[in-house]
Order: structure tokens, then sequence, then C-alpha cells
């Protein structure tokens, strides 16, 4: 079938202008101008909505194969068409872990089955993604992942990490760190800022993240591995990826909404405050907003990990780590950045879609003729309130519920065949 989308506002390569965009067999054959329309075509008027290239997510726990009581690939592919992503990729803490072609096989398989936009998984870094221990045979997994991440661990060994960046250097991958000194945890679960001062918390210090990125930085530029940085949350790691960008290091990192819109200070004693790495400090809040502006932070990616209800009901103290953002993200930052002057639109689009395709490998980065039609269209006027009781996703824990958010997806495109339409 064709389909035309008429009236809207078009953004590609870094201007929006006025048209059309006419989609045949899943790819864009017209965009731009006024299209004709024939006998047969579907005709969907968008109205003046901003139409551009589908978000990207490059960190989603999808939870399945071994966690499906916390998320599906269904309900979590299905929300994120609702938060206006087209491609997502899948972090490795599953049962069984994708540390080879036969545990990877069964997650690949019931993407397959389920998903509603691309998924793309990373392979683990250890067997068994323990951080620590076997490396597994990148060589053998790396045609199927986007990546290779232990997420939630860090690679303890520096030794380790040295000989996973070298082996992934010579097939032209990408390591992708959560960094996390486990000795410096000391049982921590909020920052170690005045809020755990003040009421008796274990606080997790800055430098748990910081120091082992400066460590995994050193690695990247002896062996030439391409490295990204997880989820960064402090002032120190947002400088050390400035550094090794300026001597040349082939190292990009990823901040998430939570760590540009919230702090320390905004914690509540309650679960939907809990996540890892924690909410840090105003100042480091601020150094992550001139990164993003400065483009030492590349990519906004959510982090997106659900857990069942019951897991987050605990408190600070006993809670699960992790909260949902995947249908928020873009209401939110929008919102909250794009809409208070801080950011650019444009701006926007770069950090939540085109650079994760261009540091990823994950298609076409501008929308053109004879590019795969994956895109979505965003009402930005459109104003509404978080409550998770609306989510898609089977996660409800947010530290926005109540947050007024501003801009959402009214169509996202997959291929040319529509997956969600408000």
């Amino acid at each position: 079938m064709r389909r035309v989308f008429k009236n809207a506002n078009i953004l590609s390569c870094g201007v929006i202008s006025a048209g059309d965009v006419v989609v045949e067999n899943g790819v864009i054959t017209s965009i731009g101008g006024d299209a004709e329309v024939a006998d047969g075509d579907e005709v969907i008027d968008v109205e003046g909505a901003l139409l551009t290239s589908g978000l990207v997510d490059v960190h989603v726990h999808l939870r399945e194969p071994g966690f499906e009581r916390k998320e599906t690939i269904q309900t979590g592919t299905m929300a994120a068409a609702r938060g206006g992503y087209t491609t997502i990729c899948s972090m490795p803490n599953l049962f069984p872990a994708p540390d080879g072609e036969e545990n990877l096989g069964v997650q690949l398989e019931r993407i397959a089955q389920s998903a509603v936009v691309r998924v793309v998984p990373y392979g683990c870094i250890t067997k068994g993604q323990k951080g620590r221990g076997e490396l597994v045979d990148f060589e053998a997994i790396k045609d199927s992942v986007v990546g290779f991440s232990d997420d939630g661990r860090g690679v303890q060994s520096g030794e380790l990490m040295q000989e996973a960046m070298r082996r992934v250097a010579e097939i032209g991958g990408v390591v992708v760190a959560h960094c996390e000194v486990d000795e410096l945890l000391r049982r921590g679960y909020i920052h170690d800022g005045e809020y755990c001062k003040a009421n008796g918390h274990k606080g997790i210090c800055s430098e748990s993240e910081w120091g082992q990125v400066a460590r995994d930085i050193e690695l990247a530029e002896q062996t030439g591995c391409q490295y990204h940085v997880c989820h960064v949350s402090t002032k120190e790691s947002v400088e050390l990826v400035r550094q090794g960008k300026a001597r040349g290091v082939k190292v990009s990192c990823e901040t998430a909404p939570h760590y540009l819109l919230l702090c320390d200070a905004d914690v509540k004693e309650e679960g939907r405050f809990k996540m890892n790495p924690p909410l840090r400090s105003s100042e480091d809040r601020a150094a992550l907003i001139a990164g993003i502006l400065d483009g030492t932070v590349e990519v906004i990616a959510t982090d997106h990990a659900p857990h069942m209800e019951e897991e987050k009901a605990r408190g600070l103290a006993g809670s699960a780590m992790g909260i949902v953002g995947i249908e928020t993200a873009f209401g939110l930052l929008y919102k909250h950045l794009v809409a208070k002057g801080i950011l650019t639109i444009e701006a926007l689009i770069d950090l939540m879609s085109k650079n994760p395709r261009r540091l990823f490998n994950l298609g076409d980065v501008e929308l053109k003729q004879g590019s795969i039609a994956d895109f979505t269209i965003f009402d930005l006027d459109a104003e509404w309130v978080v409550d998770p009781s609306e989510f898609i996703s089977k996660g409800r824990s947010t530290p926005f519920e109540g947050w007024k958010a501003q801009g959402c997806a009214v169509m996202t495109v997959v291929g040319g065949e529509i997956v969600y339409r408000k």
C-alpha cells in the first residue's frame, strides 16, 4: 500500500520545512513538497505536526527472556512505540544471558515473534554477564548484536577489560560499559550527598562511577576500541569523556532524562526515586546539561528498567534499583528543556535519534528519499500529565509521576507500517 502523509512539518538535515512524505513498500519514495495522490492511496493528514526520524533508545531493559513478570518484549516495544521510538537496544540482564549463540538465539526468536519496533540486542562482555571471569566469544555473535555490555555490573578487572577491548576492536565492535567499582559501593543505594547524610541513608560515592570511566577511557586509548559509557551521572565522568574526546579517543556516552531533570534534592522516601546510578547533586546535573550542549554527551537514553509494584514499594533501602521512562522521555525533555529554551528541538532529536543511529550504525541518520520509513509524528502542542496508570509498560515506577509534559507521539511508523496511533 502507498501511504501519503500530508501537511507535515518535516525535520531533516537540521531544517524543518512543510511538506508531504510518501511511503511505498516500507521506503520513503518522496519527501517534501506537495505530493500527488493516486487512487488507492491511504492519505493521512498530519495537520502540521512534526515528522522526524524515529527515536532510538540504546538502553532498554525488556526483561524477556527470564523476567517476564516485570516486562515482555511485546509490552516493552509497545511502550516504546507509544513513546515515539522506532528502534531500541535491549540490555543483557536476562536469563539466559546472551553470552553465546545459543542463549542469544532464544532472545532473537522471541524478538522476531513479539516486537512491534526494531529491537537490536546487546551481547555480554563476560560469560553469565558477571563482570568477571571468562570473556564471551565476541566473533561468534558480532553480527547479531549492537555491541557488548555487562550492564548492571562493571567489569572489575582492568586486565580483563583491556583484553575485551582488544578483541572487540579487532572485530570492529563497540564496548558499552556500566561503570561501577564494587569495592566503593559500601552497600550504598542513593547518592552520597546532603539528602543521604541528613536522612541516615547509605550513600554511593561518585568515584564508584568515574573511577572506572577513567580506567576504561585509558584502555580504549591503548586498544583503539570504540567505547561507550552507559548512563553517566557525575560531573567527573562528563569531564573525563570531554578530555578523552579531545585526545582523539573513540569514546562516547549517554545520560538519561532523570539525571537531566532531577537531582538528589528531589529525592523522596519512595522506591520510585531509586535507580543505579543514583540521582546526583545539582552540580552534577548542571554538568550533564552543559555536556549535552557542548556535544560531550551525545545520547539521551532512558535506561527503562521495569520492576513489579511490590519490588518498588519497599522504600529507598529495600526497593529494587530501576525506573521506567520510555513512554515519558520525549514529553518531559521537550517541556523542561526545549520549551524553556535550554535546547532546540533539532538538538533534542539529535540526542534521541540521529546521534545514536550514527554511533551504533542503526540505519539512516536523516530522513530522505530512499531511506527506510522509520519515523515519528509528534504533536508538540499537546500538554499532558505523567500518569503511571496509563502506561503500556508493565512497569509503573517513575519519579516523574504527576509532572507536566508537553509533546507526544501521535503516530509511530516502522518500515512503513503504523505501529502506534494515538
